[in-house]
């Protein structure tokens, strides 16, 4: 399918690796130019040179903190007007909620809430002027079904859900949608190490862990980033101008809902 944003311009938040780099590709691989934006200069120079030389778009790169205001500032000053804006941070740390103090949870509002929001302030006006763009949000299956141990991240991504409610039926009447894509389990890195302390703590096997999760799993498997960034680059297509503040469940089913 030809998705009909050949020549566009992405900023791809966090894109050096895991799921990210996977919305990254796929655009790529849509002729779209790419802005990369991640903290670690040598993997999203990695990342930026393979896109480069399998799909011939030009690639720019951003070394800095996303979630801070100096980190920000420079990322805007290098994307200029971009078409299309995938937001996305590592979430806060797990813990109980005993755990969290009034900092924690300012943390967390200004990773993975506050810093979507000035994303989109920041970009989407010139996209309304335009008469096109897209924004996709990557979220968390938690804004669906709360994790315990993860309610700093349900309280934040939650947040960040009941701003493009609102936001996005503002906007879509200028030709721009925003909505959110929402992860499972996916076989990236961070899923590795995750598994990896699993076996350190519990004195399974890699294998015995994995198993068990693929059982909680309808589909029976992790997702892949590959799989994650066709779904984003789909929403970012020139298909999808009628899908307006939609939250897009990503988890193979492990989610149980009828909504």
């Amino acid at each position: 399918m030809d998705l009909g944003i050949s020549g566009k311009r992405a900023l791809v938040c966090a894109s050096s690796k895991g799921l990210g780099r996977g919305c990254a590709f796929a655009l790529a691989e849509a002729g779209v130019d790419l802005v990369l934006n991640a903290r670690g200069a040598e993997a999203l120079e990695a990342t930026a040179a393979e896109i480069r030389s399998l799909y011939k778009v030009n690639v720019e790169t951003v070394a800095a903190d996303i979630t801070s205001e100096e980190g920000r500032a420079e990322v805007l000053e290098i994307a200029g007007q971009v078409d299309i804006l995938v937001t996305n941070a590592g979430g806060p740390p797990p813990g109980m909620w005993t755990d969290w103090d009034r900092d924690d949870f300012i943390d967390a509002l200004d990773a993975n809430m506050l810093t979507p929001i000035a994303l989109i302030k920041a970009l989407v006006p010139s996209m309304m002027d335009r008469g096109w763009g897209r924004v996709v949000n990557i979220t968390s299956v938690s804004v669906k079904a709360p994790i315990p141990v993860l309610g700093l991240s349900n309280a934040a991504r939650t947040g960040l859900t009941g701003y493009v409610a609102g936001t996005s039926r503002q906007v879509a009447g200028s030709g721009v949608t925003i909505n959110n894509l929402l992860p499972g389990l996916h076989d990236t890195d961070r899923m590795v190490s995750l598994d990896k302390m699993a076996v350190e703590t519990t004195g399974k096997s890699f294998d015995d862990i994995r198993a068990e999760k693929y059982a909680s799993i309808p589909a029976g498997r992790y997702g892949s980033a590959a799989e994650f960034g066709a779904t984003c680059a789909f929403m970012c297509s020139q298909h999808a101008g009628f899908m307006v503040g939609q939250n897009v469940l990503l988890d193979g089913g492990a989610t149980v809902s009828t909504m």
